[in-house]
């Protein structure tokens, strides 16, 4: 195997649920032709050890030859289709009937042991082999090259003697299997499980029949099947009782409260005659030897029978998406209060593979750096090649975020030494599990220039921006550090993986490019120029001259701090990447230095607490591709006067550039698209110019070159002859002499950005710095909840004078203490914060928002700004939760209580760790996704549905089934399958999204709040209406907590619930909804805009249906006012509301009519009869497709044909920014397919706040 067996390896110990699962996911298991490289994505997600390297490379090498090469251009199209013809065979297990199984040939033997792992009634067995006609099928060997596999083969079960690893596999499979639907490990934030709550609200799976266990799982207390299960005291085994066979013992408690001793031995577990004082291992009479332990604790306690097969049978009928791991933890913020219980895996794993070394590992620990180099340097020339790198590299970094996090926790825990023990605390570096760990202080004044202690706390964030940036780029041959950021206990923590050799020679011998004391002495190399070099076009760096201390010239391709070392396994690798991107000038004032007079008007620029303030690459890359629209403007606009005149020439140009330059230096014109149609042909003529002059091709006239040459030159790029827009980032550096500054000035000080510093993330940010600074370090882990609920109590309750409780123990040792004093993180002394009071925290936290956001806030304490702000405390207390990774008590806290404090220590559960680290991208697949958005915006739904799909998979072979971006797949997948009229089919992927969002962001995350909207949505069109309004209540209720009511999203929400409640004919409450979104729309769109028009048509409609025709007339006349007054008296919607108006005032008037007989002639009145029509389901699907974004426009051959060439004329736009990025396969499928369109109707998804 090759060197991705070592990277691959993962915990043989926690080959639990989540190893069997792989096979339960699988997408078109047996079923028609897909995309094959194939979803072991997620055996390599959740680790179940060495063999899913080998199948991903067999794979690979089975799918080599089926795989379309690909074209010279770069063309990422290649489609690999392997029709998955499945077989059947039939499985025979000991104790049950033989069952059939259908298989792929692709498959290993591996996956039919994770079937037999995660199936009822086969679950509790793990230690067998499978054999054919007598011989034992080779685990990691695919199915098609076993010889005399075929339809209907008969497999066997065939039980195997134990080992020791083999019999702790079984135990804790079977602890895995008890635990299975516990919640405490999700609000514990182990083991990569996180909280899903959908099932609760749908009863159970959508797509089919609604199940009651679902609502029994989440209401009735869960099913007891033993007391305790735990290894026994009296391991490991003596060396005589060795020779029997005893390989552990365990210690069991049974419902009934019978106390037994457990014997496992190679051939199974049985009852042996110990008690807790006394050893006596030999068999107890009867023994009940059986080879799992399932089957012995079925013999000996009747309630472990019955509530294991219950258990059992819930478990498997849970959603896959609830049960599978994620690839990176997500915590919780709240848990209830729960009971703790004994676990003899949680024991285990705390005292050994948690703590230093990992012992399921051949050579004790991982080397991180090798593996993380390794995977980097797979081949990657087509597309199986770059499947399996990509999957690697990633099963790799999510592993090592994984033992970052434990280890920078272990480190503030006080848990590891540091390297070097006789430093001050701060300045202490500490090795662990082949990572090396710092913490974010200014040592050694290193950052003095830069702002001391805040900038050091800010170069990892930097550092790690950085690192996420080249890793992009992935220039071969150019080598990064694994990099995790960690934030807890109010310390910041940086982990990394450890060069080869560093830590045997001094820094000053290993640097050979770069500067380790920030531009003093430098020192450059040309092999790193020349890989520098590589990233600098797509990460906009001007290669640059600066002067060293002996005022010599040194050439860099990046900024000065960036540092190149050679390690001793020969790779060149780059760190301290804080400053790959420009400064930003708006928070560095220079002398001498101008702004434009946009920021100057806004106050720029200002003092910022340290000197690393850069632009986010966004804002680069956004500022780039406005300056490239232009250039392709000016261009263009002089080619049209040379052709129209031959007489004018630059004068034109220059006036538009100084025009164009003033007025919005750094703002994306918004009606660019608009202004540039008439002039596509001249800027295709600009486009080929462009690419003929940098093929240094001497045919271009003199006359055209000058216009390309103007146009650089008024762009500001650094080429005369093609747009080609860098930055310095060296500019302004303090302690750095940069040479030739001028060049990129032109383009690089004006960056302007816009701050928008909202009064909520003001209060959010001043305060959870705060609890991380004032109430975490440094605090002794006695008084860690005590310091942080009396924080609380000071920021967030009404009462006037809380008081800290110091814990009792520590007063009195005050003075034993202070000499004791640095000897680790975790135990320092220090209880100021007990002196802190409401007031003095409100003073710090309004001079943090002063100091950070320059914003002032107006007011005297939190009360207050809640009040000005419109902000509930509920929703402070989520954000400060989140940001330091508090976990507090799930109860109802009352906030405004004067006579007794919000808080109490008890409140305070638990803190977590903040982790920040690098996404490794699945390239391939996200290319299919965004040719599959392009051709969806082109009116090719079918089409892009396809492309869609195929993305699905290829992300599932990357990142196995759990990932942010599957979960933006399914959306849209969902969202087309509505849109085409297979509404079972978007709710079905409409589920998987939500479950998904729920597990991977968190369960009341805004897209999670999204997700369960649409979900609503599709349910409402499969007729599933209670279901929908339990969805949207759902919404609602996590909209409050996470933003209150006062949210322009609450507006679209209210009005979902109130167009469900009308179809259901609940008006009243109906109207209470409608009424409320039409209020927030009117708020934040204005009165006059079009969302208000159509709140007024919605609450029209209910007071129609109420017969209460003024109140309908009244609105939809308001309606009516704001269409005509916005798009016209002809245009479609103004007449419809006219019509509307029509047919209510004709009801009104027959209304009445009937009124005034009643009155006239009382009994004996001829009463006409009135039409209250109930709204039909139709009706309210139209308009809930309206709100949310969805319009089926009808259009004609003609129509679809112009819409068709106008959606590509402005593409060609787009596409020219991509420099040859976009996929030129994709446009000549355009062009073949207009005379062809997809559907009769074209659905648009109008991109509204909910698209």
């Amino acid at each position: 195997p090759s060197p991705l067996c070592t990277c691959l390896v993962q915990d043989a110990n926690t080959t639990g649920e989540r190893e069997h699962l792989n096979y339960s996911v699988r997408k078109g298991r047996g079923g028609p032709a897909h995309l094959c490289l194939h979803p072991s994505g997620v055996a390599l997600m959740n680790g179940s050890g060495p063999h899913d390297s080998l199948k991903g490379e067999k794979d690979a090498k089975q799918n080599g030859h089926e795989e379309a090469e690909p074209g010279e251009d770069g063309n990422d199209q290649e489609v690999i289709v392997i029709q998955d013809t499945g077989f059947t065979v039939k499985i025979c297990a000991p104790g049950i009937e033989p069952f059939s199984l259908q298989v792929s040939p692709q498959e290993m033997v591996q996956e039919i042991h994770q079937v037999l792992m995660d199936r009822e009634d086969t679950c509790h067995r793990t230690c067998f082999s499978l054999q054919l006609d007598g011989n034992v099928l080779d685990n990691f060997a695919e199915l098609k090259t076993i010889e005399g596999l075929q339809e209907g083969s008969l497999l066997k079960v065939v039980e195997e003697p134990y080992t020791v690893r083999e019999a702790r596999i079984h135990v804790r499979h079977i602890r895995d299997l008890l635990k299975s639907l516990d919640p405490s490990d999700a609000f514990n934030g182990v083991d990569c499980n996180s909280l899903s709550f959908l099932s609760v609200f749908t009863e159970g799976d959508l797509g089919g029949m609604r199940q009651k266990h679902f609502l029994e799982r989440n209401h009735c207390p869960p099913l007891q099947c033993l007391k305790v299960l735990t290894m026994s005291g009296w391991n490991p085994p003596p060396g005589n009782r060795k020779m029997h066979g005893d390989l552990m013992y365990l210690y069991v408690i049974t419902v009934e409260d019978r106390h037994v001793s457990i014997t496992a031995s190679t051939r199974g577990f049985y009852l042996n005659q110990s008690t807790a004082y006394n050893f006596n291992p030999k068999p107890a009479n009867p023994s009940f030897l059986s080879h799992s332990l399932v089957e012995l604790l079925n013999q000996i306690s009747p309630t472990f029978k019955k509530n294991f097969s219950a258990l059992q049978k819930k478990r498997v009928q849970r959603h896959p998406f609830e049960r599978i791991a994620t690839p990176f933890q997500v915590y919780s913020w709240t848990a209830p209060q729960a009971e703790h219980a004994m676990d003899c895996v949680r024991a285990e794993d705390a005292y050994t593979s948690r703590l230093g070394y990992e012992e399921h590992i051949p050579g004790q620990t991982r080397d991180w750096n090798e593996e993380l180099q390794t995977t980097r340097e797979l081949p990657r020339k087509n597309l199986p090649e770059r499947l399996l790198r990509e999957r690697a590299i990633f099963k790799v970094h999510s592993d090592f975020t994984a033992a970052a996090t434990r280890g920078a926790m272990a480190v503030i825990d006080g848990n590891v030494m540091a390297i070097n023990p006789s430093e001050e605390t701060k300045m202490q570096m500490f090795i662990w599990n082949n990572i090396f760990f710092s913490l974010g202080f200014d040592v050694r004044d290193h950052y003095k220039d830069f702002g001391g202690d805040v900038a050091a706390y800010v170069a990892p964030t930097n550092d790690l921006n950085g690192v996420r940036t080249y890793n992009a780029v992935d220039v071969e041959g150019l080598y990064t550090l694994g990099t995790v950021v960690v934030d807890y206990r109010g310390y910041r923590v940086t982990a990394q993986s450890i060069i080869p050799g560093i830590l045997e020679r001094e820094q000053e011998q290993s640097v050979i490019y770069g500067s380790i004391d920030f531009g003093k002495t430098v020192v450059s190399h040309p092999k790193y120029l020349e890989l520098l070099e590589k990233t600098s076009r797509p990460l906009k760096i001007q290669k640059h001259k600066v002067l060293n201390d002996k005022n010599e010239e040194v050439e860099l391709c990046s900024s000065v701090e960036c540092k190149g070392i050679i390690g001793n396994d020969g790779r060149h690798y780059i760190l301290d990447l804080l400053r790959t991107f420009p400064p930003d000038l708006n928070f560095l004032p220079v002398e001498g230095e101008e702004m434009p007079e946009e920021c100057k008007k806004m106050g720029f620029p200002k003092q910022h607490r340290h000197k690393l303030c850069c632009l986010r690459q966004e804002l680069v890359d956004a500022f780039v591709e406005h300056r490239y629209l232009l250039f392709m403007k000016l261009a263009a606009l002089q080619l049209m006067q040379q052709k129209a005149n031959k007489q004018e020439s630059s004068a034109a140009l220059e006036n538009g550039a100084s025009a164009e330059n003033g007025a919005a230096d750094g703002e994306r014109p918004e009606s660019e698209d608009g202004k540039l149609e008439d002039g596509v042909t001249g800027l295709d003529q600009v486009k080929e110019l462009a690419e003929t002059m940098a093929s240094d091709d001497g045919a271009v006239d003199p006359k055209s070159r000058e216009v390309i040459r103007n146009a650089c030159k008024a762009v500001g790029s650094i080429s005369d002859t093609s747009f080609d827009i860098r930055f310095n980032p060296d500019i302004f550096s303090p302690g750095t002499c940069a040479q030739g500054w001028e060049q990129p000035c032109s383009c690089r000080q004006k960056l302007f950005c816009s701050q928008d510093a909202a009064g909520f993330s003001l209060l959010g940010r001043g305060s959870s710095s705060g609890l991380q600074s004032w109430s975490c370090q440094g605090v002794e882990l006695s008084g860690l909840s005590a310091a942080i609920s009396h924080f609380l109590n000071c920021f967030l309750s009404s009462f006037p004078n809380p008081i800290a409780h110091l814990p009792a123990d520590e007063l009195v040792s005050k003075k034993k203490n202070k000499k004791r004093k640095n000897r680790n993180l975790g135990n320092a002394d220090n209880t100021a914060w007990a002196s802190m009071t409401p007031q003095e925290l409100w003073k710090n936290i309004c001079s943090e928002a002063k100091n950070y956001f320059d914003f002032s806030l107006e007011c005297e304490n939190a009360d207050q700004a809640a009040e000005m702000y419109n902000l509930q405390k509920i929703t402070l207390l989520r954000e400060i939760s989140l940001k330091t990774g508090v976990q507090i008590l799930l109860k109802e806290y009352n906030f405004d209580n004067r006579h007794k404090p919000t808080f109490t220590e008890e409140d305070i559960l638990n803190i977590f760790p903040v982790v920040k680290h690098v996404n490794p991208k699945a390239s391939d697949a996200f290319h299919f996704f965004q040719s599959g958005q392009a051709k969806v915006q082109q009116g090719f739904l079918k089409e892009g549905c396809e492309l869609i799909n195929e993305a699905l998979n290829l992300f599932n072979n990357v990142y196995g089934a759990m990932h942010v971006e599957i979960c933006a797949c399914l959306r849209l997948l969902a969202r087309l399958n509505y849109i085409m009229g297979d509404y079972s089919e978007a709710l079905s992927n409409q589920q998987k999204a939500v479950l998904m969002s729920e597990r991977v962001l968190g369960i009341e995350h805004p897209n999670t709040i999204q997700e369960y909207m649409h979900l609503a949505l599709y349910c409402f069109a499969n007729s599933q209406l209670s279901t929908a309004l339990n969805l949207l209540y759902r919404a609602r209720y996590l909209m409050l907590l996470v933003f209150g009511e006062d949210h322009p999203e609450m507006a679209l929400l209210d009005n979902n619930i109130g167009l469900v409640l009308h179809g259901v004919m609940e008006y009243d409450l109906s109207l209470r909804f409608l009424e409320n979104a039409l209020a927030i729309s009117s708020k934040y769109h204005g009165s006059k805009s079009l969302k208000v028009a159509l709140s007024h048509h919605l609450v029209a409609r209910v007071y129609e249906s109420k017969a209460e025709f003024r109140s309908a007339l009244q609105h939809e006349k308001e309606g009516y006012t704001i269409y005509k007054n916005q798009l016209g008296e002809h245009h479609e919607k103004t007449k419809e509301s006219s019509e509307y108006l029509k047919y209510l005032t004709q009801q009104a008037v027959a209304l009445q009519r009937t009124m005034n007989e009643i009155y006239k002639n009382g009994s004996n009145a001829n009463i006409m009869p009135l039409k209250f029509t109930a709204p039909s389901m139709a009706s309210v699907l139209e308009q809930l497709n309206i709100i949310n974004g969805i319009l089926f426009i009808p259009l004609s051959q003609k129509d679809l044909e112009n819409l068709k060439a106008e959606v590509q004329r402005r593409q060609q736009l787009q596409e020219s920014m991509k420099s040859g990025e976009q996929l030129e396969a994709e446009d000549k499928a355009v062009e073949e397919k207009e005379a062809e369109p997809s559907m009769p109707s074209a659905a648009i998804p109008l991109t509204q706040s909910s698209a």
